[in-house]
């Protein structure tokens, strides 16, 4: 892969690129905060049951599943820029088609699009955060990560507002659409444009995953299963086995959102100083002792604290599975997509076995097994440090050196 000769790679210009890929994550997060916020006006517009809703939104992690092994081959074809300008259209258009659907089979169709286009350009602009982290020489990932976080913050805000004032949502996210659209299309402008070579083999539409990502994946597993349960089922957890308030339940869900990004926020500095494996270990450890924390506790504060500490703990792994797949082969785009389905696939599970255990026994036991996945980070780390001895691009970090700790 190459970049092309206007792609800037003096520090100034890669401080420019890594700010317009982080208004990209802003923007993708953004989508996903104005959309959540609606799902009950599009429940009721479409006039379907709470059971045919939650049919519904399966089909977000089901259309993104199927296509981001598509990303890969999108970028090879028309360079990176291209893709993602087009990619990020799609998802910030896709916005739009959910509060159209007046029936259970037009949403599901809606919701298939808008997961498609969210896997895939995902897909396409982590592998140009793990570019733009290549070139500046430190962590950025978690960083960007942070980004979308609080581009879902802003989302969800705008969203509650509207409702509020009870606007139409078909008029708000068509109007939200058009203004993401605007904002996101004008700042791919600034993003690497990385292209393949004229004799490169361009990559499979669809490929199984690397056996590399499969071991990274299984890490990303256990994170985003630890991050799901956490963030559907901490309310509930408290308000059915510790006696809570609604308020306390419904504030469980913010604190650890905000835990999350300001996690996510921080994140670089830490891995710059101990690297991606000491950090997820120390991550890992920081979520097992919430888990149990979560489980042991007899009151809210103490349950509280543990959630808080599963999203502390969770909270960077992702962004560094997805870094560390980009060094673990030739494909990057590959490697993340395979990364990226495994860790859509623990999201997408991950409430429903948490209800499913909670039936069979109680939702303790179901924590004791989101404990049991928290300490699975402690196990797995080191696979992160996978892509040692590959080829570095001039100017890039080495997979090497990105696992040493930093003074």
């Amino acid at each position: 892969m190459t970049a092309d000769a206007d792609t800037p790679v003096k520090d100034g210009g890669v401080r420019r690129a890594r700010y317009a890929v982080a208004a990209v994550f802003c923007a993708h997060g953004a989508v996903t905060g104005s959309f959540a916020t609606r799902v009950p006006w599009i429940q009721e517009h479409a006039q379907i049951s709470a059971g045919q809703l939650g049919l519904a939104l399966a089909f977000p992690a089901v259309g993104a599943a199927l296509a981001m092994p598509l990303a890969g081959s999108v970028s090879h074809r028309f360079g990176s820029r291209a893709a993602l300008r087009a990619l990020v259209a799609m998802w910030t258009l896709s916005l739009a088609l959910p509060s159209l659907a007046p029936s259970l089979l037009t949403l599901c169709l809606a919701l298939f699009v808008y997961g498609a286009s969210a896997g895939m350009s995902d897909v396409t602009m982590n592998a140009l955060g793990v570019e733009v982290e290549n070139r500046i020489g430190r962590s950025v990932m978690s960083g960007l990560h942070g980004m979308w976080s609080v581009g879902a913050l802003l989302g969800s805000a705008a969203g509650t507002l509207a409702a509020h004032l009870h606007v139409d949502a078909r008029l708000h996210h068509a109007g939200a659409a058009l203004v993401l659209t605007a904002l996101a299309v004008a700042v791919c402008q600034g993003v690497p444009d990385v292209r393949s070579e004229p004799d490169e083999t361009p990559p499979p539409r669809f490929a199984l995953p690397p056996r590399s990502a499969l071991l990274i994946g299984a890490v990303g597993f256990c994170a985003v299963f630890a991050e799901g349960a956490a963030m559907d089922w901490s309310g509930v957890y408290l308000r059915d086995v510790l006696g809570g308030s609604h308020g306390v339940a419904a504030a469980s869900t913010t604190v650890f959102a905000l835990t999350m990004a300001v996690a996510r926020l921080s994140g670089d500095r830490v891995v710059d100083r101990f690297g991606p494996v000491g950090t997820v270990r120390v991550g890992g450890v920081l979520a097992t002792a919430g888990g149990v924390l979560v489980v042991a506790s007899t009151g809210t504060v103490a349950a509280l604290a543990g959630f808080g500490l599963i999203g502390l703990g969770v909270a960077v792994v992702v962004p560094l599975a997805f870094a560390a797949a980009a060094r673990s082969g030739p494909r990057p785009a590959q490697a993340i997509a395979g990364v990226a389905t495994i860790t859509y696939t623990s999201g997408l599970i991950a409430p429903s076995a948490i209800g499913g255990v909670a039936d069979l026994s109680s939702l303790v036991v179901s924590f004791g097994l989101v404990t049991v996945l928290a300490f699975g980070l402690v196990v797995g780390a080191g696979v992160l440090r996978t892509g040692r001895g590959a080829p570095v691009a001039e100017g890039a970090v080495s997979p090497a050196a990105a696992d040493a700790p930093r003074s």
